[in-house]
This record gives C-alpha cells, structure tokens and sequence, in this order.
C-alpha cells in the first residue's frame, strides 16, 4: 500500500462508508471534534478551527469524521511518532471552504502530515488516545519494525581518505 500524499487522495468518501467500516486490524473510524475559536491579535479578530479531540465511534453523522488507516510502509514512522515525549494523532482538513471543513486524511505519521502542509490544507494535531496507541502498538507488533537500510554508493564515499 502507498502513502497518502496530497497528489494520491481519492475523492472524499461518502458518510456512509464511513458508517459502513468496523474498526479492524488496520483501520479505525473516528468522530473529530472541531471548535471554531475567535482570536484576537492586536485590534483585529479572527476565527481560527482548534482541534478539541476525537471520539473512538462515530457516534454523530452530523459531525466530522474520518477513517484512521494504518500502512504497513510508515511503520517506521508511526515507530518514531509513538516513542516520541507526546505522540500526536493530525488531522489534514480541506480548507478551501471556510464554512465546512471536510477531514481528508487522519494519520500519525509526521511525514504524510509534513507534506499536506505545504498545499491549501489545515493540518490539526492532538494527542493520540491510549486506545489508539495500544491498536498502533499491535499492529507494529504483527507486522514487524520497518528497518530502513542504506547502502553505500562505493567503497569510502563521502569519507575522507586519513591518508
């Protein structure tokens, strides 16, 4: 399976196939409960989106929500996000309708967040729930650690020879 990168989303899928996928050993439907904030910065106000956190069922169609998919090529970076001081779960929402922010994608890996930040979306990020984690956990478990290696292009390249 491939990453998501904002080049590879498929259409935003329906609510009902939301509803219509049971949490599994690689995918996990959650509600995710958004705020709109108003900041003001100096003399002027604006309204900004603040993530408040996520529900482990959707439980209300009428709020966002989105399917939290596992892949076995990041495991190294969900690795990496889990071992971190404070994991943390984004959300990438479309932000070119300031009304109805629709989630595109939720994932814990940095690296897809990372690079929906550099086009038109809203990346939102909150701690990942205990539940989630031991799900993530388990999932890394039955599939192994994903080891990257590297290898040298020649002998001694990029070393200075000490001769």
């Amino acid at each position: 399976m491939q990453s998501e990168t904002p080049e590879s989303i498929p259409s935003q899928s329906s609510i009902s196939d939301v509803q219509r996928v049971e949490k599994n050993e690689h995918q996990w439907p959650i509600q995710i409960n958004l705020a709109v904030v108003e900041k003001q910065v100096g003399r002027w106000t604006s309204t900004q989106r603040e993530l408040e956190g996520f529900q482990l069922q959707v439980t209300d169609n009428g709020k966002p929500h989105a399917i939290l998919e596992l892949y076995r090529d990041e495991r190294t970076d969900y690795r990496f996000n889990l071992s971190s001081q404070n994991p943390m779960l984004f959300v990438v929402l479309d932000n070119h309708d300031e009304l109805s922010l629709r989630p595109i994608v939720v994932t814990a890996s940095q690296a897809v967040a990372g690079s929906f930040m550099d086009g038109d979306y809203l990346v939102l990020s909150k701690p990942i729930p205990l539940p989630i984690q031991a799900w993530m956990e388990a999932f890394i478990g039955r599939h192994g650690e994903l080891l990257e290696v590297r290898r040298k292009k020649r002998k001694g390249a990029g070393r200075s020879s000490g001769k």
